[in-house]
């Protein structure tokens, strides 16, 4: 299994104002090109890394063609994400149809991708990193500029941890320039060769996620929560944010153009932060275990309440799948995708499945067999049965899952029927 690493956190402050100035320039000049393209590929054109120069600039042929890969790229992943999101509202369609949901699911177009962060993903073409025969640096980044045969020289100093990561591990030719409020950053990257470690036979753990507990494993384990500090923060935060949204509306009506801005993104690391620590709690007690993880869809998910909006914005549910997955292949565990649809309401005991199996929102009571149990427990352990599960893999909707899940029941059911009771022994005198 191949992965690729990035070092990041290193900084150019290194390089002269003049030096500098003329990154910011190049860089204003390639970000309106590859903006430019950004849209064409999502709303014209397919998105093609090789397509032919469409567009004039004062860039240099190299960068233009680096411009479009970066743009067929975002392109690529906009139309990626629209298709599964447009997937997952017919899904949810369907569940309306099925009587399973009381609103009817509204589909929202997604915005095309604004490109509100400097970033530039520098291939060999116009980019080439080179050590440094002088002790004082570590590297040399070598740039094409908008002048022909006048490159850009930008010294790399490495810190102490970043010579560590680096130790034996060949650097890939792309770089990546990012543009902060404290200056430019560059990022390294290396690719790492990672051996599977949990065979196909490997024991099965299932995983749910979910918000009142990050993870939760089938063995009955949970992992992190959005509880106690978290929460208060978010209510902190969703303060500031109705009085930064007053004030952004007074101004906005005043004519000012530059507004403030409402996003926090200090929560959003502490969340972060707690989740990833979650998943290596994960994965510390479940070694040489292959895991089944759930398709979760968290951009269907929607609350009647503004505040359970927030709220679940907050959870940085999406990111919990991600880093699950990140996390089994820099690892080496073996991690597969299963069908998610019914797991929550189907009982792991008889197959039963119905709304009214969750009376509340953390408790499973099975109303045919009465098994009880935890809600995201049973979910977990549905999770796991999947895993090689045919018969469901070859479902193709959610109908057709229903309909399977119903049979087993059924047949649950006949086999219960089955069972002889034996009268009990007769005493004779």
């Amino acid at each position: 299994m191949r992965i690729t690493c990035a070092i990041t956190h290193i900084p150019l402050l290194k390089a002269n104002d003049a030096k500098l100035a003329l990154l910011d320039h190049l860089a204003c000049e390639f970000m309106s090109l590859t903006q430019q393209y950004a849209t064409l590929f999502c709303t014209t054109l397919e998105p093609d890394a090789y397509h032919d120069l469409l567009l004039e600039s004062t860039l240099s042929q190299r960068w233009q063609r680096v411009a479009v890969q970066q743009a067929a790229g975002i392109a690529q992943s906009w139309r990626s994400n629209r298709q599964k999101d447009f997937e997952d509202y017919l899904e949810t369609c369907e569940a309306y149809d099925q009587d399973e949901l009381t609103e009817l699911p509204i589909w929202r177009e997604p915005h095309l991708p604004t490109l509100k962060n400097i970033s530039i993903q520098a291939n060999t073409n116009v980019a080439l990193l080179q050590k440094s025969s002088d002790s004082s640096f570590d590297y040399w980044l070598r740039l094409s500029t908008l002048d022909k045969r006048k490159p850009l020289w930008l010294p790399i100093n490495l810190a102490l941890y970043h010579r560590q990561a680096l130790t034996g591990k060949k650097v890939n030719k792309s770089v990546l320039l990012q543009r902060h409020e404290d200056g430019w950053w560059l990022i390294l990257t290396y690719t790492e060769h990672v051996k599977v470690k949990s065979p196909k036979d490997a024991a099965i753990v299932g995983v749910d996620v979910g918000i009142a507990s990050f993870i939760t494993a089938s063995d009955g384990k949970h992992y992190g929560s959005f509880h106690g500090q978290l929460v208060r923060k978010h209510q902190l935060d969703r303060e500031k944010r109705r009085r930064k949204a007053k004030l952004r509306a007074a101004l906005k009506k005043k004519g000012v153009e530059k507004l403030p801005s409402t996003r926090n993104l200090k929560l959003a690391r502490h969340v972060k932060q707690e989740i990833n620590r979650s998943v290596n709690l994960f994965f510390a007690d479940h070694e040489g275990q292959q895991i089944a993880l759930e398709k979760l869809s968290v951009a269907t998910m929607r609350f009647k309440t503004r505040r359970m909006n927030a709220y679940l914005y907050a959870a940085q549910l999406a990111h919990l799948p991600k880093q699950l997955e990140w996390g089994a292949q820099k690892r080496g565990v073996r991690i597969t995708w299963v069908k998610s649809a019914y797991s929550s309401q189907e009982c792991s005991q008889c197959h039963h499945v119905s709304r009214a199996n969750r009376p509340t929102q953390q408790t499973f009571c099975c109303e045919v067999c009465g098994h009880r149990a935890q809600a995201d427990e049973n979910a977990a352990v549905n999770i796991a049965a999947r895993l090689g599960d045919k018969g469901l893999q070859q479902c193709a909707s959610r109908a057709e899952i229903k309909l399977l899940l119903d049979h087993r029941h059924e047949r649950w059911q006949q086999e219960k029927r089955l069972v002889v009771v034996q009268p009990p022994a007769q005493f004779t005198r």
